[in-house]
């Protein structure tokens, strides 16, 4: 899916332009990396938002396009995940190579 359509698709839901570019950031995150809370909120000029950053990824419509998965937190720790237990999260990012299962 292209940024233009995800952005439509995006549009569709409701979300804030915070939340918007908090997702299209995470987009841009590959397969086997990860990124901080904090590194998204800078990376979209929001130095100190890392934890609207989250709230804003519970927010994720597509989580199969925008993997939501690979953010974590600074710690090293992996967060929660779809309003759930880590187990997932780490299962995906396991089977990524992004961490060791």
């Amino acid at each position: 899916m292209k940024n233009a359509m995800i952005i439509e698709t995006l549009d569709r839901y409701g979300l804030t332009d915070f939340q918007k570019r908090v997702l299209l950031a995470t987009l841009s995150i590959g397969k086997g990396q990860t990124r901080t809370y904090k590194q998204i909120a800078e990376q979209i000029g929001h130095r100190n938002a890392y934890r609207a950053v989250g709230t804003a990824l519970r927010k994720n419509p597509l989580p199969i396009t925008i993997p939501c998965h690979r953010v974590i937190k600074s710690d090293g720790t992996l967060g929660r995940y779809a309003n759930a237990d880590t187990g997932r999260k780490r299962a995906l990012l396991a089977r990524e190579g992004a961490i060791d299962a």
